[in-house]
Formats: C-alpha cells, sequence, structure tokens
C-alpha cells in the first residue's frame, strides 16, 4: 500500500509539474499563430477547444450533468458569466503575449492570489489574518511602485488578474468537473467565434484558409494547448496535497516572467525590479502564512476524523461535518486565494474547500491563460 501510495504521489507530482510547466511556456505557442490577430487566434481557441472536449465527453460518455445544468438556470447563468471573463481573460493574453508584454502578463498571475483574497474580503466579507493584511497591502504597494515602473497602471496585469479572480468565485458557485466546466463554457463561446470567423473569412481576413497546412493545424491545435493542461491538473489534483499544487501553481508565471526577460528580451528597469520584488515579498507571506494554517488545521482536526470514523465505520457524512468547522473553511479559503493559473485554472479542492466538487470529481480547475 505504501508503496502504491507513493507511485500515486510521483504520478501524480509529474502530472502537476507538467501542467504549469505547459501554462508557463505558452508564450512560446502563441506567437507561431501569427499573422493571425488575437481576436481570430481567440476564436479559434474556443472552437477548437468545444471540439477537443465533445470529443473527449463523447468517449468517456459523460453527459448527464448538462441536462442538469441545462434545468438548472441559476447555474446556468453563472457558466455564461464565466464564460464571458474568461473570454477576457483569454483575450487580453493572447494580446499581450503577442504584442511584447509577457513580463506584464506574468505579473497579472503573480498578483491574482492577492486580488483573490481582496475579493474575499469585499464580497464574501472573510476575515484575514495579519499576515494576510501584510501581503495585501505590500501587493498594493507593488502596484503602485510599477505604475511608476511602466509610466502607466499595469492594466494587463491588473486586467488579468480580477479577470480570474473574478472567474474563479464564479466557478466556485458553479461546481463543475474540469472537463464539463470547459465544455460548458466553450458552448455558449461557440457560436460568437463561429460567427467572428465566418465573417472574417468573408472579408478576405481569415488566415486559418490562407496561411497553409501547417498554420491551420497550428490554429486547429489551440483546443488541444487549451484542454492538456487541463488534463494533466486534474490528474495531479487527486493525488498531491493541495498544499503542493499551492506551490506548483507558481512555476506558471515564474518561467512566463523569465521568458519575457531572457527570451523575449523585454526591458527590466530598476522601478520594475522593485515592483516585482514586492510582490513576490507578498506571495512568500501569504504562502507561508497558508501553509501554517493548513498545517495546523490538520493537527488539529486529524484526531477528530479519525476517532468519527472509528465511531461510525465506512460513514462519508463525518469527514463532511468536520469540513463545516471554521478551522478548515479558513484553510480552504487561504488555499483557493493561492491556487491561480494562467489561462485560467484554479483550484478548488475536495478535500475541505468550501464550494469544492464531490471527491469522484477531484479538484474543479477553472480554465487558463
Amino acid at each position: 500500500m505504501a508503496g502504491t501510495s507513493k507511485s500515486e504521489g510521483r504520478t501524480g507530482l509529474l502530472n502537476g509539474l507538467a501542467a504549469y510547466g505547459m501554462w508557463g511556456l505558452v508564450p512560446l505557442f502563441w506567437p507561431l499563430l501569427k499573422p493571425a490577430g488575437a481576436t481570430e487566434i481567440l476564436a479559434h481557441r474556443m472552437v477548437w477547444s468545444l471540439a477537443f472536449v465533445a470529443v473527449a465527453l463523447l468517449v468517456v460518455r459523460r453527459w448527464a450533468w448538462a441536462g442538469e445544468l441545462l434545468r438548472q438556470p441559476r447555474r446556468l447563468g453563472l457558466v455564461v458569466i464565466a464564460a464571458a471573463v474568461i473570454t477576457v481573460n483569454w483575450g487580453v493574453y493572447i494580446w499581450a503575449v503577442n504584442s511584447g508584454h509577457v513580463v506584464e502578463a506574468s505579473l497579472g498571475y503573480f498578483i491574482n492570489p492577492l486580488v483573490t483574497i481582496a475579493m474575499g474580503v469585499l464580497i464574501l466579507k472573510e476575515r484575514l489574518r495579519p499576515a494576510q493584511w501584510a501581503a495585501v497591502g505590500i501587493g498594493f504597494s507593488a502596484v503602485l511602485v510599477l505604475t511608476i515602473g511602466f509610466g502607466r497602471p499595469p492594466w494587463i496585469s491588473l486586467t488579468l488578474a480580477f479577470s480570474f479572480a473574478i472567474y474563479g468565485l464564479v466557478k466556485k458557485k458553479v461546481n463543475l468537473g474540469g472537463v464539463e466546466s470547459l465544455a460548458a463554457e466553450t458552448a455558449i463561446q461557440f457560436l460568437p467565434a463561429l460567427g467572428y470567423l465566418l465573417w472574417l473569412s468573408a472579408h478576405g481576413g481569415l488566415s486559418f484558409a490562407t496561411e497553409g497546412v501547417g498554420h491551420a493545424a497550428l490554429l486547429a491545435s489551440t483546443g488541444l494547448v487549451t484542454a492538456l493542461p487541463l488534463v494533466c491538473f486534474g490528474a495531479a489534483a487527486i493525488r498531491v496535497p493541495l498544499s503542493t499544487l499551492g506551490l506548483l501553481q507558481y512555476l506558471a508565471p515564474v518561467f512566463q516572467f523569465l521568458l519575457g526577460v531572457l527570451y523575449f528580451g523585454e526591458a527590466m528597469p530598476p522601478e520594475r525590479w522593485a515592483g516585482f520584488a514586492l510582490v513576490w515579498l507578498a506571495l512568500v507571506l501569504l504562502t507561508g502564512d497558508a501553509l501554517r494554517t493548513s498545517r495546523r488545521a490538520a493537527r488539529t482536526l486529524g484526531p477528530a476524523i479519525t476517532e468519527s470514523r472509528a465511531a461510525a465505520p465506512g460513514a462519508t457524512g463525518a469527514v463532511g461535518a468536520v469540513g463545516a468547522t471554521g478551522g478548515v473553511r479558513e484553510a480552504g479559503s487561504v488555499a483557493s486565494g493561492v491556487s491561480g493559473t494562467p489561462d485560467g485554472a484554479v483550484v478548488a479542492a475536495a478535500s475541505g474547500v468550501p464550494g469544492a466538487p464531490a471527491p469522484e470529481a477531484g479538484v474543479s480547475p477553472l480554465a487558463k491563460p
């Protein structure tokens, strides 16, 4: 059993590294799609993502959720909002990368956890611990410093961070699995995206039909580029602890930042280094606080869960009952604030995070940059 558990852990870690690695290296992919503009690339991404996930769902024969969703107007409305917000996120990200703003785009995913926590206070009325308040305050100072460094507010970073945070908040309410969620959102995006591509074709502006088979294949592969990291992420989320995923998530913006500076050669004057340093300091505080809280909750709740299981063998309600306590709720809130991924995947763990999907759904990733 220990060997199996170790093997599962290794598999989960490798899948997590693969997911966040792909999200981190995606800035290398979008420039390959030129001369297609950002809007055409975005439309292709929506169309081909739906095609890819539809085939995946046909293979596994998982369609029952669709009927349930259609019978729940409120959830369906939230999916529409999620689709609209992630459209903004995807579009700004693609434009930013292809316009030479990779570093600023990476900053959006560095500050996303801070924005998520701030929204938790403002919208969900959550209470913050001192370390979290300090992290949010330092993050706000970083934005002011970066505004001086860029000569303007870092609007790309703020748009990506806020759109992704809103997306995470909405996804928490919808509570759909990763592939199902992507299918529902791209189904809503499909007709407008297809309509735009047809309009572009009618006006002679569609690069898909004019730049050769290789270019068309690359545009079609946007569906695979969107869905494959989510598959790896889902495999990781059910095998490794949430705290591990919370640390792995920083790989994506780190890779993007390094690509922006070292590969694309974007400028980093001293003011920008100062702003990024403040952001990184805030994230160190936030992550350290989240890990301490997680360990404390585990120590406090571990014996209680063991006793509950011993008292009622086979019962599954004990963990759920314990999960409703303030300790786990607070830890879950922190975790969801720390677990963002570019282009749209946020961790909502089945292990104690409020609003998370049932264990069989594993983790509900959002979608990616």
